[in-house]
């Protein structure tokens, strides 16, 4: 049995992969709300992983551990650092760094301690799936949306980036913030609170791990949208749609 996880941070952004599972039930371990079930015939478990790199961590063992997954992908909202990234688009990552790793002057800047680096990197095999899906996702969604949500949030032709994103545990949502890290990390597309923890862990265990992320805001002064509105209407679609496209025989 090849058991994949699907995994998500918020409920809303799991919300729309849920009703794609037509016989989960429910179970909750280590204070994770877990769902066993089927999707397109293949065995999943999808689970709430909580916010932040500790929750994040914590999950990625657990599914390990207690599910013996066999891959890992998780799906949600990011903000957008790389330019050309808006408000709309996929981020698929290819590499995933911590920015607010420092325990310099012992290691270099962002370097994980023991690990003598400071990136770990996707499934290159899962991710190159996982960015099938997106392309299959993004050529319909329009009729998914629809008129309204798209000019309430300002949508243009959504676009697949991959790269670099960059995990911590600070919600970045002021301009000075996010220009800072721009700086530091040029190659950054966007930012989150739990990828690159997943990212060790799944290296620490030899798992597959791939990670997509709808592009909420540009994590900056004007990142002040309707955001639980932009969870229901946009980014929990996404990741139905994806998640949909990615089991589909």
């Amino acid at each position: 049995m090849t058991l994949t996880a699907i995994v998500a941070a918020l409920h809303d952004e799991l919300a729309s992969v849920l009703a794609l599972m037509p016989d989960e039930h429910k179970q909750v371990v280590g204070g994770r709300e877990c769902w066993v079930g089927h999707l397109h015939g293949q065995d999943v478990v999808a689970v709430l992983s909580g916010i932040g790199k500790v929750a994040a961590a914590t999950t990625a063992t657990l599914l390990i551990e207690r599910f013996d997954v066999k891959r890992i992908v998780f799906t949600g909202v990011a903000g957008g650092l790389g330019q050309g990234v808006r408000v709309g688009d996929v981020v698929l990552a290819r590499s995933f760094l911590q920015h607010d790793m420092d325990a310099s002057p012992l290691f270099p800047r962002h370097e994980v301690p023991g690990y003598g680096r400071s990136r770990f990197e996707a499934d290159a095999g899962l991710t190159d799936a996982l960015e099938l899906a997106c392309d299959r996702m993004l050529h319909t969604l329009p009729q998914r949306l629809g008129a309204e949500t798209v000019a309430a949030f300002g949508l243009q032709t959504p676009r697949l980036h991959q790269g670099l994103l960059v995990s911590g545990d600070r919600f970045v949502a002021t301009t000075a913030e996010s220009e800072a890290l721009q700086r530091e990390l040029p190659e950054a597309l966007a930012v989150e609170m739990e990828g690159a923890a997943f990212a060790q862990v799944c290296h620490d265990f030899d798992v597959p791990l791939a990670v997509v992320r709808t592009i909420s805001d540009r994590a900056d002064d004007a990142a002040h949208v309707d955001f639980p509105r932009f969870l229901r209407e946009v980014a929990s679609r996404y990741s139905g749609a994806v998640i949909e496209a990615l089991f589909q025989p």
